[in-house]
């Protein structure tokens, strides 16, 4: 029973990590949606998993508010968005996929090395849970900078929060009060997004962030 437990909980974690990459590797935005949603449904199921091991009721709230926000309302409503602002739907890169993935396994092993150095005190669960969760956060960070879009920046954003979520969870979990606060936030911040986007469609005619810079150098 304690080998099942621990080999899922490195499946769950492993498979969040895995589609960290998918999310690296799509070019378009509908498809890049799709895959961030099981992204969610993987952390979803990855945070129950911990609730069932731990003993900890409330990491079944963080698991149904990742599934219900992240994995649904999220990816639902910036599909909305997509279709209302007419967003071109190919995703501009700054360097090439090949690249962005060999930095990507550059990346997650980096994160094995640290972590597993750093955490050498705790269970093998957690220790593993903490470097996938590094992994995925860095992984979130190489997305937002190797993308123009401003939509990807912002689903590279959440993965890179996914992340911090299994870290929160394998450490032990947080308190109820501050996951619902961090929902609510997450919530919060995709709002102003919405509204930000809309707001430089309006007036670039485009959400390439290229047209930014171009638009700030001209005003110089």
């Amino acid at each position: 029973m304690p080998n099942l437990a621990f080999d899922t909980a490195h499946l769950l974690a492993g498979g969040l990590v895995l589609i960290s990459f998918m999310l690296l590797y799509q070019d378009r935005l509908t498809s890049l949606l799709n895959v961030y949603a099981l992204h969610a449904l993987v952390l979803a199921l990855s945070v129950a998993w911990q609730a069932h091991l731990q003993n900890a009721p409330h990491l079944y709230v963080t698991a149904g508010l990742a599934l219900g926000f992240k994995a649904i309302i999220i990816p639902v409503a910036l599909r909305r968005i997509i279709e209302r602002l007419g967003i071109h739907r190919e995703i501009e890169t700054v360097v090439g996929i090949g690249p962005t993935m060999l930095a990507g396994m550059a990346l997650v092993g980096l994160s094995m090395v640290v972590m597993l150095r750093v955490t050498a005190a705790a269970t093998p669960i957690a220790r593993q849970d903490l470097a996938f969760a590094l992994a995925v956060v860095l992984l979130g960070l190489l997305m937002m900078v190797t993308r123009r879009n401003a939509v990807s920046q912002v689903v590279g954003f959440m993965s890179l929060e996914n992340g911090l979520n299994l870290a929160a969870t394998g450490a032990r979990g947080m308190p109820l009060v501050v996951e619902i606060s961090v929902a609510f936030s997450i919530l919060i911040a995709f709002i102003v997004i919405g509204i930000f986007l809309f707001r430089i469609r309006e007036r670039f005619d485009t959400v390439d962030i290229g047209a930014l810079d171009q638009a700030r150098g001209e005003h110089r």
